[in-house]
């Protein structure tokens, strides 16, 4: 049995392709899913609460219910906050500079 190693298996055609389009969808989620959830939460903490019980069966308090709120808020800012980060680094990065020297002619 000659079979090759897992490690060194060849990449197949379509692997890179792949892997781009992994990539893209994961930073669309990246966008839309704190940017929905941050839309769509109740900005009452009794109502996200009641909807918390609604959809769990698990009751909780109005000071537990708005740290939660609290909690939603600082992760879905602070994920949009780092897809925008990294949005603005990959621009950067592949931003072309122009490098523009001085050159002496000859006259």
């Amino acid at each position: 049995m000659n079979s090759p190693c897992c490690c060194q298996r060849k990449p197949r055609a379509g692997d890179d392709a792949r892997k781009t389009w992994l990539r893209r969808v994961r930073g669309v989620v990246g966008w839309i899913l704190p940017g929905a959830l941050l839309a769509l939460m109740p900005k009452c903490p009794m109502c996200l609460a009641a909807y918390v019980a609604l959809g769990t069966g698990f009751t909780m308090s109005g000071s537990s219910a708005h740290i939660l709120l609290l909690a939603l808020i600082v992760l879905c800012i602070g994920t949009l906050a780092l897809c925008a980060v990294r949005r603005v680094v990959s621009w950067s990065q592949n931003k072309q500079t122009f490098n523009l020297q001085l050159t002496q002619t000859h006259q």
